[in-house]
């Protein structure tokens, strides 16, 4: 039984879907710059979350939009001189292939507001209709007090709101609370022409227009970061329920912590503390990215230190090495190694509100147990094949990144070479993983079959 922290009913409830597909919609990112490790963690975490739905045999149907029409574009494409659809264009782009690189499977739909327009303004004119909805001077607002239930997600009142919201107040509109599903037309702003005039959506219409379009007007599961909370997600709810009158809009609310810098402040861009993806690329392998994130619970704030990412490096090295030792060792022993329990600890692990931390423990346990029984004579291959389903759900790839072994001489790494051989041999493991570390992080790969151990630099 799968359970889920449900950040509207605020508990753990059980995964029971709404039909036969699970439906998810994650909030994606506005394009105006490229990705940092604050988007990466966020598609991470929802990545890992469809992987594993599919692991225990659910269909998953995910959706995860672009916002490519926002003041933020809009002031990035006067700055730098070109049209908004290429400040759009480049940073899709941009997107995609940081999240490629980071193994991050693709949604089965991504779409753009811009592409979606006609499905925004038609909800739009049902909210008027309904009275959920005004017009001013070309705009459209909508009417938060038109809900007694406005708040149910972050738990204010609509005045405390005010203090924290998005925008400026404009004292145009009937209510200072209520918040804008249509801008009308500005000089020099991209604009659409809809029944109230030329404008473009406000920010929150449209991931429900998108979700109606791509899912239905009631989903399984909506994610996003906990900065989305409010005024976006108490938004979105607040608007796809009054149109559709369907209650909940989604079944359950996800969200994931937000990264932190040493002195504690949450990473954004406008701090100018963001680690963009294709730097840290650079640096480290998209396999130690992925475990530092998930190596912290999902709903916790990681902190954001290269030095826990270089540890995590080297966990993965040693992950991946005792895969590769487990897949070419050969024995004729009829002894097996018992897996059970591991794969037992990791589900119960995943089905835990999506536990990371305790399934990864799991994974370097069963890891170790392999290392051991071989060097035992015991058979390993099943537990080979455990180990790379169980990291393949958490999206981990394998693969090493290249790195300089010009630190050591010929004859220092055999002399290491032969020290671990002496160590695994006498079972003093944390001197054999010591040496083995020490090796690794000089770029010496290591490959053990049976009583032999083969090196090579990367």
């Amino acid at each position: 039984m799968i359970k889920l922290y449900n950040s509207l009913t605020r508990r753990k409830e059980e995964f029971i879907p709404l039909g036969t597909e699970v439906k998810m919609y994650v909030c994606g990112v506005t394009v105006y710059d490229d990705s940092h490790l604050g988007h990466a963690l966020s598609s991470i975490v929802f990545d890992v979350l469809s992987r594993y739905l599919e692991y225990r045999g659910f269909t998953v149907r995910k959706v995860q939009n672009f916002t490519d029409v926002d003041d933020k574009i809009i002031k990035r494409a006067h700055s730098d001189g070109v049209p908004w659809e290429e400040i759009t264009a480049k940073y899709i782009e941009s997107f995609f292939k940081s999240a490629d690189a980071l193994n991050v499977r693709r949604a089965s739909v991504h779409p753009k507001a811009t592409e979606d327009m006609p499905e925004i303004i038609d909800l739009i004119a049902r909210l008027i209709a309904g009275g959920d909805a005004y017009t001013i001077d070309g705009s459209v607002y909508y009417r938060v007090r038109s809900r007694t239930d406005y708040g149910k997600l972050s738990g204010q009142n609509i005045d405390q709101m005010l203090e924290t919201s998005r925008g400026d107040i404009e004292s145009r509109k009937e209510d200072p609370a209520d918040f804008a599903l249509w801008k009308a037309v500005k000089p020099e702003e991209p604009n659409w022409d809809s029944p109230w005039g030329p404008g473009r959506p406000g920010w929150h219409i449209e991931c429900s227009a998108m979700a109606f379009k791509h899912l239905g007007e009631q989903i399984d599961i909506h994610g996003g970061g906990l900065d989305l909370i409010f005024p976006h997600h108490e938004n979105e709810i607040a608007q796809s329920e009054s149109a559709s009158g369907k209650v909940p809009f989604s079944k359950i609310w996800i969200h994931n912590g937000l990264l932190r810098i040493a002195d504690g402040q949450e990473m954004s861009k406008s701090l100018g503390n963001a680690f963009n993806v294709s730097s840290a690329l650079e640096r480290f392998s998209s396999d130690a990215i992925r475990l530092w994130i998930l190596q912290t619970h999902y709903r916790t704030n990681p902190l954001l230190d290269t030095e826990l990412i270089e540890v995590a490096e080297r966990s993965m090295r040693r992950v991946r090495q005792s895969i590769e030792a487990a897949d070419t060792c050969e024995n004729d022993s009829s002894a097996q190694l018992d897996v059970s329990v591991f794969k037992r600890r990791f589900e119960q692990a995943m089905d835990d509100d999506m536990n990371t931390p305790q399934a990864l423990a799991a994974v370097f346990d069963l890891c170790r147990k392999m290392n051991r029984a071989s060097n035992d004579g015991i058979d390993v291959s099943a537990a080979a094949l455990l180990a790379r389903e169980l990291v393949d759900v958490l999206g981990f790839t394998l693969e090493a990144k290249p790195q300089n072994s010009v630190g050591l001489s010929e004859k220092e790494i055999i002399e290491l070479v032969q020290r671990r051989k002496q160590a695994r041999a006498e079972k003093r493991w944390d001197d054999a993983d010591a040496i083995r570390d020490k090796l690794e992080g000089a770029g010496i790969d290591i490959k053990d079959s049976g009583d032999e151990t083969k090196w090579s630099r990367s």
